[in-house]
C-alpha cells in the first residue's frame, strides 16, 4: 500500500517545518530618544559576559561584533566619556521537547488472530520522541551614558549547535548582526 509511506513522509515534513531553528529576535527602545544625536559609543568597565573581575574571550567576541555594527551606523569608539554605553549578556540552557507524531498502524495488537475486528484504527497510535538541545540567548543594551538610561535593548534566542559551541566567534557575529538589524539607525552606506 503506497498511501502509508506517503502519509508518514508528509507528516514528517510538516513536523520538521514546525521545529524551526531560526533565531528569534526581539527589540524595544525609548521612542523619545534621538538616536542620531549620539556620536560615540563605549563599553562599561565590566560587561555582562565578564567573570570574576576579568574579561573573557566571549567578551572579546562581543566587543568586536558590536564595534562592527556601531561603526557601520556612524558611531565612533570613545574610551573616555562616550555618548552611549553598550553592554551585552549571554547565557545558555538545556531544553527538552517531547514530540508526538501520529503513526499509521495496521497492526493487530493482543488479538492478532482476529485480524480486522480488534485491530487499531489507522492513525490511532502515536510515536513519542524526546529531543534534548541547548538554547543560547544573547542580549545587548544601549544606554545613554550621561543620563544612565537604557534607550534600546535587543535579544536573540536560538538553538546552539556543536559547531557554534566549538567556535563561538562566528555565531556571536551573526547573533549581534541579527539583533542590530532591528536597531533604529540603519547602517551608513559608503
Amino acid at each position: 500500500m503506497r498511501l502509508v509511506p506517503m502519509l508518514a513522509l508528509s507528516m514528517a515534513v510538516a513536523l520538521a517545518g514546525c521545529a524551526s531553528t531560526t533565531p528569534v529576535v526581539r527589540t524595544d527602545y525609548d521612542r523619545s530618544a534621538n538616536f542620531t544625536g549620539y556620536h560615540t559609543y563605549g563599553f562599561p568597565s565590566e560587561t555582562g559576559t565578564d567573570r570574576a573581575g576579568y574579561s573573557t574571550l566571549i567578551t572579546s567576541h562581543f566587543k568586536r561584533a558590536v564595534s562592527h555594527e556601531m561603526e557601520a551606523r556612524g558611531y565612533r569608539y570613545a574610551a573616555d566619556k562616550p555618548d552611549l554605553l553598550v553592554n551585552f549578556f549571554a547565557s545558555s540552557s538545556e531544553r527538552t521537547d517531547v514530540e508526538s507524531m501520529p503513526r499509521v498502524s495496521f497492526g493487530a495488537g493482543y488479538y492478532s488472530y482476529r485480524m480486522g475486528l480488534y485491530t487499531e484504527w489507522p492513525l490511532y497510535d502515536r510515536d513519542i520522541s524526546t529531543v534534548h538541545y541547548k538554547v543560547g540567548t544573547a542580549s545587548i543594551d544601549v544606554v545613554d551614558a550621561a543620563h544612565k538610561q537604557l534607550i534600546w535593548e535587543g535579544r536573540v534566542e536560538g538553538r546552539l549547535t556543536k559547531k557554534m559551541l566549538d567556535d563561538p566567534g562566528p555565531a556571536i557575529d551573526k547573533a549581534v548582526a541579527d539583533i542590530f538589524a532591528k536597531y533604529p539607525v540603519t547602517p551608513v552606506v559608503h
